[in-house]
């Protein structure tokens, strides 16, 4: 039987440092930082999903034949205008690299900005508010 995926609940995202990364997905994004398992890694909770943070190196954890930082081009959405969300950026000491502009998600037309995180990976974040969408 086809297995019939919902969501995703987690992604381990490679770090060159796990402190300054949780740090930032905190303070500018807002996650929940948890620690989990018998080492008290580090995770970030959003949603109905987390972030586990590997950092880069660490024997320890099982990962993927590549484990580069930076590697990541992430989708967030928001509720409400992106007028805050651009606001708080800059209040936060992040700059936009993109945006705002019009992009196709996976519910229709929205508007994105993209920045970056410490790792470098590119983070778009993004709202269909005042938009017609399928869903």
């Amino acid at each position: 039987m086809m297995p019939k995926i919902e969501r995703i609940d987690h992604v381990v995202m490679n770090t060159r440092d796990v402190e300054n990364t949780a740090s930032w997905y905190v303070k500018v994004l807002g996650f929940k930082r948890e620690p989990f398992g018998p080492q008290q890694r580090v995770s970030l909770r959003f949603g109905l999903q987390k972030f586990n943070l590997r950092p880069t190196g660490d024997a320890a954890w099982g990962t993927c034949p590549v484990e580069e930082p930076g590697a990541l081009d992430l989708c967030f959405m928001t509720k409400g205008p992106l007028t805050e969300v651009i606001r708080h950026l800059g209040e936060c000491g992040v700059e936009i690299v993109h945006g705002p502009f019009s992009q196709i998600g996976a519910l229709g037309e929205m508007t994105s900005v993209y920045c970056r995180d410490p790792d470098d990976n590119l983070i778009e974040i993004a709202s269909y508010e005042g938009r017609p969408y399928a869903g």
